[in-house]
């Protein structure tokens, strides 16, 4: 089943502002919404159709009778269909309007007709934004419910500097977004999750690793991200790439860098979760040129490799969460519990091979968490976002 998305409608005004109205369009669709936009017949002399358009992959709405749109009732449809409005530049004239119940046009049909948050982020010349009536007009907006996202101070299209210079787009999406998503669990945390194989290098060409896609580990940390989180994801070669913002991907190759990379971090975050297949041998003397086919036999000497999650284990606060991964072929409960309290982990999450559709390379999974003092949640196989949901879920009991 497809994920649920978040409907926004963007209003584009005319004002200049409109050219940073694209990034937050972009922004709106990266991290999964679905975008629509509104845009009077002022706002088109600042941008274009198609630019408009390809950003938000949907027709652009303009004209309050356009009889190639798929509704009736355009204005209707739309105000139904958002969970959000966001004008962005609103102009004096269309906070004048909306202030006053004027609808003459699409826009402001929209806004009259609507039910949901309402954003404006006003930008215009510092004088106009600070004359009285339009002054009296936004406070009439902000009493009837409308969030204004207030604009910065500084150089603007006029040449003056002043206040009207309308809000980063970045600031926007985040007001809008924190407004929807309401308190997240996860708010001001710091989370770093470890994801997908390590290469160890045989030679140049060749390597020993596993067979794990890093596709558990992804999903806990756009997850993670979503419910607020700050997310390092230390990842090793996977061909997976991340969508949140709010996820600092670091790409690593081999154990060693992977252990490297999460010891530098460690001190300052929060949670953090070890689901990466680290290699436990890497090879001790890697070959600097390919090694030729000559030989009946080829022998490696490897050594062990550094054990990241007991390593983690060792030096943590006890105001941090630390979770390991297990995955096991036989007395899967008993080895899970014996890492659990050898690594000094506060969760270990357990895989079994013996469960078909999950373990490595699936696109779902079935695990059984156990925490620190015993108590055990057990998932049924489903997608591996979900059982990042059920592992996050765990994760926020602990804290």
């Amino acid at each position: 089943m497809e994920e649920s998305r978040t409907h926004i409608v963007i209003g584009i005004t005319g004002g200049i502002a409109a050219y940073k109205t694209m990034h937050l369009i972009r922004l709106f669709k990266k991290n999964g919404c679905d975008v629509k936009v509104v845009a009077t017949q002022h706002a088109m002399e600042f941008v274009t159709k198609t630019t408009i358009e390809t950003l938000s992959q949907n027709p652009l709405c303009v004209d309050l009778f356009d009889h190639s749109m798929p509704y009736n009732v355009q204005h209707i449809a739309l105000a139904e269909w958002a969970d959000a409005v966001v004008v962005a530049p609103a102009t004096a004239n269309i906070i004048g309007k909306f202030a006053h119940g004027i609808a003459d046009d699409l826009l402001s049909t929209i806004l009259l007709a609507c039910r949901k948050p309402i954003f404006i982020a006003p930008a215009m010349n510092d004088n106009m934004y600070l004359e009285p009536s339009v002054q009296l007009n936004i406070t009439s907006l902000r009493e009837k419910g409308c969030y204004i996202i207030s604009p910065n101070s500084g150089f603007l299209a006029c040449g003056t500097n002043g206040t009207g210079r309308m809000e980063e787009p970045e600031e926007i999406y985040k007001d809008v977004m924190q407004f929807l998503n309401g308190p997240q669990p996860l708010s001001g945390k710091k989370v770093m999750i470890t994801a997908g194989p390590t290469y160890e290098p045989i030679d140049p060409v060749r390597f020993v690793g596993n067979r794990s896609s890093g596709l558990m580990g992804f999903a806990l940390a756009e997850v993670a991200a979503k419910m607020g989180a700050e997310v390092t994801l230390v990842t090793g070669p996977t061909h997976l790439d991340t969508k949140n913002e709010h996820v600092h991907r670091v790409n690593v190759e081999t154990a060693e860098e992977m252990y490297q990379q999460c010891m530098s971090v460690q001190e300052e975050q929060d949670i953090m979760i070890m689901a990466a297949a680290v290699a436990d041998y890497t090879p001790a003397d890697p070959a600097k040129e390919k090694i030729k086919k000559k030989d009946d036999q080829l022998q490696l000497q490897l050594t062990k490799t550094k054990d990241i999650l007991a390593s983690i284990g060792k030096v943590k606060r006890d105001n941090q969460i630390l979770v390991g991964f297990a995955l096991e072929t036989e007395h899967e409960r008993e080895n899970a519990l014996k890492k659990l309290h050898n690594k000094n982990a506060d969760m270990i999450v357990l895989n079994s091979l013996r469960d078909k559709g999950a373990g490595f390379g699936t696109p779902t999974n079935k695990v059984l968490m156990i925490t620190k003092d015993e108590q055990t949640f057990e998932s049924e196989l489903k997608s591996k976002a979900d059982i990042a949901k059920d592992i996050l879920n765990v994760v926020c009991k602990l804290l």
